[in-house]
């Protein structure tokens, strides 16, 4: 929430209705107060006596970590109103040592990754302060994912000494004083107490199971935090901390090298050198050396036409680079002066295709000025050729009065190997790498499982059931960019006290009916031939089966009391 006065003064704008219509390109502003928001929170009796002044609650994209503060906020208004440019973010070495910290062996499997750098020589004000504190909340809730990607710990660098050991330990063996406690207490013991801290409860979990709990040490032994739960009272920050050493743990390096950034390039402007940022060495346990904040700054190539074309819009190329200039993204004209180069600062992670870079443009030149026309190509939309086929054979199936059932896409690889007597190997199914339950192992290679298991599931109606799907199922093809290809399938099963071969035998004469598919394979129609395991199979263009199933293959999906018979047929083609 922005109070509009403060915004104001530093972008220059002159009412509350034209910081809104230059937010419209950005964000969603809405007005409310503190009043107002107690209010909807804990009542009308809570709010009694709250302030009334207008507040500015802007809503701003989900990957737009640089706007997540103040600071961030009024720097992307006084670049877009041209007021100020883009800053330049440097990292510089240390006058004397660098901070170093080290990362051991331990952490692998809770923790494994660590990034620091420093902001010395910091300037804080109440307002500062507060807003510090903040975005590192907002980016906890947000990139962290409620820290268990990434937790921030920021540290008075003034009360600790280096280099820092990022470890891991018993949670007995971890005493400390916690941030605003008066004494000190273990791990175990913490854990407990903020059990029920409203706030803190939420990361217990991240944890709380493992049998070792990250931890961060200075030289002296002194705690810096326990990541991600709360970090050490001996080197917190005030209001009038100079030197602020921060580090980030995580199990996601990238996210953790993208949120050490954002803190750093938001909050070096009040640094003595503005925009500066003190690097900090980290060492692996491999005893490779990295240097953090890595500050990146990358060029990327778009084409003004092709921002014209997708935006729809026609600009010059010089205009084109001036908006995306106004947006953070510094571009000029290059080569034939139809290339647009674009520097894409390390404040916007957000920035990972060309098609990102036209976003902004369009953003920039303002989706309201973009004039509505029509599109130039006359196409008429049709139905895809193969689902009309199959909308028509689910009416005709249902006009027979088969029930059709709809089933997961997903299955085990018991339910299309052991259960149908089959060998895994010879089923061509794409496995999943990492199942979630064993019900979920590979995708299906036919549609039989799934209607056995309706059958499995309502033994209790009444007989009989006739069931049918006509769905995709998967195989292994090579031939394929991703290396699969998809089948429509059709399979229909009747389930009775007797095997009512008769139904599902005049079934499949309906169906190649509707199909217009002769009987006889001289006349290139279909023909049932005995084939082992069931009373016959259909040779089509493509195999399919009809038949009775063994009482072994029925119990082992559970369908006792009753015989099923099956027909399923393979590659509906239009």
């Amino acid at each position: 929430m922005i109070v509009f006065r403060k915004i104001a003064a530093v972008c220059g704008v002159s009412s509350p209705f034209s910081l809104l219509c230059f937010c419209s390109c950005c964000f969603v502003p809405f007005t409310t107060s503190e009043k107002e928001i107690i209010s909807k929170e804990q009542g009308n009796e809570k709010a009694h006596g709250a302030s009334d002044v207008v507040l500015y609650k802007i809503d701003v994209p989900a990957n737009r970590y640089d706007l997540l503060c103040l600071e961030g906020l009024v720097r992307g208004l006084q670049v877009f109103k041209e007021r100020i440019k883009t800053p330049v973010y440097k990292r510089v070495m240390p006058k004397g040592e660098i901070q170093k910290l080290i990362i051991t062996e331990e952490t692998a499997k809770i923790r494994p990754y660590a990034v620091a750098a420093v902001l010395r020589n910091i300037k804080f004000t109440k307002d500062r302060y507060d807003s510090f504190i903040e975005l590192q909340e907002k980016l906890h809730q947000n990139i962290c994912r409620k820290r268990a990607l990434v937790a921030i710990g920021t540290h008075d660098l003034d009360t600790l000494s280096g280099p820092f050991t990022y470890t891991a330990k018993k949670p007995s063996d971890i005493k400390f004083k916690p941030l605003n406690k008066s004494k000190e207490y273990t791990a175990c013991e913490l854990m407990n107490i903020y059990k029920t801290d409203n706030q803190l409860k939420h990361y217990l979990h991240i944890i709380e199971n493992k049998p070792l709990y990250p931890v961060i040490y200075d030289s002296n032994g002194v705690v810096l935090s326990m990541p991600p739960i709360i970090n050490g009272n001996h080197s917190k920050i005030t209001v009038n901390t100079k030197n602020v050493f921060i580090e980030c743990t995580g199990t996601d390096f990238t996210k953790a090298k993208i949120v050490l950034d954002v803190i750093v390039t938001m909050f070096s402007e009040y640094c003595e050198n503005q925009f500066t940022v003190e690097t900090a060495e980290v060492v692996f346990p491999n005893g490779k050396l990295h240097t953090f904040p890595e500050l990146a700054y990358r060029k990327e190539m778009v084409r003004a036409d092709l921002i014209n074309k997708k935006v729809g819009i026609r600009e010059t190329p010089e205009n084109l680079a001036k908006l995306l200039t106004r947006m953070c993204l510094k571009s000029e004209v290059i080569g034939d002066g139809n290339q647009i180069e674009v520097e894409i600062p390390p404040t916007r992670a957000d920035i990972i295709h060309a098609c990102d870079i036209i976003e902004d443009a369009a953003i920039a030149y303002g989706y309201n000025n973009i004039q509505m026309t029509l599109p130039k190509t006359y196409t008429i939309a049709n139905q895809f050729p193969l689902n009309k086929l199959t909308e028509l054979l689910r009416q005709d199936m249902a006009a027979a009065g088969f029930t059709e059932a709809l089933t997961f896409a997903l299955c085990s690889q018991e339910d299309i190997a052991d259960k149908l007597g089959m060998d895994i190997s010879a089923t061509k199914a794409i496995h999943i790498s990492n199942p979630k339950t064993a019900e979920f192992q590979v995708a299906r290679t036919t549609l039989l499982p799934g209607l056995l298991k309706t059958i499995a599931a309502n033994r209790k109606m009444p007989l009989p059931l006739k069931l049918f799907e006509i769905s995709d199922i998967v195989i292994k093809d090579s031939s394929r960019d991703v290396g699969a290809r998809n089948y429509r399938h059709l399979c229909a099963v009747y389930y009775n006290k007797n095997p009512g071969f008769e139904i599902i035998h005049g079934l499949l004469d309906r169906i190649m009916q509707l199909l217009d598919v002769p009987p006889g394979e001289k006349k290139g129609g279909y023909a049932i031939k005995a084939s082992e395991g069931f009373n016959g199979w259909i040779s089509l263009q493509s195999k399919g089966l009809l038949g009775v199933f063994s009482n072994s293959t029925v119990q082992k999906h559970q369908c006792f009391g009753a015989q099923l018979s099956l027909c399923s047929n393979s590659h509906i083609h239009t």
